[in-house]
């Protein structure tokens, strides 16, 4: 009896000594927490295996390359940019705002603007990115000034790229807007329209799905890489006007108070980059264009 008591409390003291040190090397992980979406990286007490801090970055349209570039370029922050795929350009500033996302990065500065006007969204441009000029595509005609009387021309809907589209034709010859109507003309805005052409309005994502239908189709850069539409085959490129005061630079937006943030600022940078520009030239070899 007296060596079952013995053995008993040889046991329980073992027990004891296993679950101590279980519980020290828990605390001494800080509880196993792991980094925050967006949130500012430790200030050098991580392990180096530490996970890095994640920023969930909305685009439109599955051709985002170089963010490689850029995410090679933060792997020595330990900052990793996942992408948020979205199918149309009504989503992703919605998302942002409400803080399902950390950026958004497939805008040019007037469609935020305009969405910022008309839903109050407290969103800002964190930096410039890209030039993507809008061009003009056809499968039945070469030239724009092939456009006959009555031609249908499919125009994204969104008031922005629509406008754009207007003024691209005026730039073409092909129609005349009143310049009062600025960067933004709408249909109301044409005052000379002589081959009385007809314009479809769908969403951006969908004009290049209706070439076989009309008589030409804008299409934005995004969704014309998508498409496996080169911008050597476009009847028409719009003009690119350089200078950050330019309406159709595309943009990384953030939530205004996140303005200062210092992984968002870090990401910026590595966007902007010489490595990222070179990246940008060679894989769309005109149709995106760095814009910083």
């Amino acid at each position: 009896m007296k060596k079952k008591n013995v053995f008993a409390l040889a046991l329980a003291a073992a027990l004891a000594l296993s679950l101590t040190a279980c519980g020290g090397k828990d605390s001494g992980n800080g509880g196993g927490s792991s980094p925050v979406s967006g949130s500012t990286p430790g200030s050098g007490s991580a392990a180096p295996s530490a996970e890095p801090t994640v920023v969930k970055v909305g685009v439109v349209g599955a051709n985002n390359q170089q963010w490689n570039t850029v995410n090679e370029l933060l792997a020595k922050d330990n900052i990793k940019v996942e992408l948020v795929e979205f199918a149309e350009y009504k989503l992703p500033n919605n998302a942002l705002d409400a803080g399902e996302i950390d950026l958004n990065a497939f805008q040019h500065k007037a469609y935020l603007q305009k969405e910022i006007d008309d839903l109050g969204y407290d969103v800002s441009i964190l930096g410039d990115t890209i030039m993507a000029p809008l061009s003009l595509y056809s499968d039945k005609i070469t030239d724009v000034n092939q456009l006959k009387e009555g031609d249908k021309i499919a125009v994204p809907s969104d008031p922005t790229n629509e406008g754009r589209c207007f003024k691209i034709l005026e730039s073409a010859g092909v129609l005349e807007v009143d310049p009062a109507a600025g960067y933004m003309p709408e249909l109301k805005d044409i005052t000379a329209n002589p081959l009385k052409l007809e314009f479809v309005e769908v969403e951006a994502a969908n004009t290049a799905s209706l070439l076989p239908d009309v008589a030409a189709a804008f299409v934005n850069g995004a969704h014309a890489i998508d498409n496996g539409l080169n911008i050597d085959e476009a009847i028409y490129v719009e003009q690119v006007e350089p200078g950050s005061d330019n309406p159709y630079i595309n943009i990384i937006a953030c939530r205004t108070a996140d303005l200062d943030n210092e992984v968002y600022q870090k990401v910026l940078a590595a966007y902007q980059s010489e490595e990222t520009a070179q990246a940008i030239r060679d894989i769309y070899q005109g149709t995106y264009i760095p814009a910083f």
